[in-house]
C-alpha cells in the first residue's frame, strides 16, 4: 500500500529576527494558519512535532486527536539555542562556517545536519506500509531532511531545500522508496480573505 505523507511547516515564529529557538507564532501568523486550507476532515493519521510552534499551528488549524511525534522534533542546537545566526557567526565564525559547510559538523554540541537527516530518514522508513494518509506539522529542518531522503540526495543538499512557513512537502512511499510529489498548492490563504490584502 502507498503511504501518502504531507509535511506542513509550522507557522512563522513571532518577530522578524531569526533565532535558534522555539518561538511561538504571533497572532498574524496564527490568523494566516487559520485561513490555510489543510483539509482537517480528511481521514488519516495526524502528527505534530513537539515544539510549541508546531502545537500552536495545529491548534490554529482546528485539528483534534493529533499525536505528538518526538522523531519530528527540530534540530537540537546545543549552546546556540536562543541566539541569532548573526550572533553565532560573530562569536564563532569558524564553527558557524563548519556547520553550514560540513553536514557532519555540530560545533554547537547539538545535532549535525547529517544527524537530523538520519533521524528523519529512520522515521520515514519506519512508517508502516498500511499507514495510508499521514499529515504532520513539522519544523523546516524536518521537511528539508525528508526531501533529502526522498531524493537520495547527499546531506550537504539540506541547505538547498527551502520550505516556507505553512509550506507543504508531499511524499509518497512504497516498498522502502520515497517520491517527492509536486501537485500544486496545498496550503495558503484564500485569495481575498482576511490576509489577502
Amino acid at each position: 500500500m502507498t503511504i501518502r505523507l504531507t509535511l506542513l511547516c509550522a507557522a512563522a515564529p513571532a518577530g522578524r529576527e531569526v533565532r535558534f529557538a522555539d518561538s511561538p507564532p504571533d497572532e498574524g501568523a496564527l490568523r494566516h494558519a487559520r485561513a490555510t486550507v489543510v483539509h482537517p476532515s480528511a481521514p488519516g493519521l495526524r502528527l505534530c512535532a513537539p515544539s510549541l510552534r508546531c502545537r500552536r499551528t495545529v491548534e490554529a488549524f482546528g485539528w483534534e486527536a493529533v499525536a505528538v511525534e518526538p522523531a519530528l522534533r527540530d534540530m537540537e542546537m546545543g549552546h546556540w539555542l536562543g541566539r541569532t545566526p548573526e550572533e553565532v557567526a560573530s562569536a564563532d565564525p569558524a564553527g558557524f562556517g563548519a556547520w553550514l559547510g560540513d553536514p557532519s559538523a555540530a560545533p554547537h554540541g547539538g545535532e549535525s545536519v547529517a544527524d537530523v537527516c538520519g533521524r528523519v530518514a529512520a522515521w520515514l522508513d519506519g512508517l508502516p506500509s498500511g499507514a495510508g494518509r499521514v499529515v504532520a506539522v513539522v519544523e523546516q529542518a524536518v521537511a528539508r531532511a525528508a526531501v533529502v531522503h526522498a531524493l537520495a540526495a547527499p546531506p550537504g543538499s539540506f541547505w538547498r531545500v527551502d520550505v516556507p512557513p505553512l509550506g507543504a512537502v508531499l511524499l509518497t512511499g512504497r516498498a522502502g522508496r520515497w517520491n517527492l510529489r509536486l501537485d500544486g498548492a496545498v496550503a495558503g490563504p484564500p485569495s481575498g480573505g482576511e490576509d489577502g490584502g
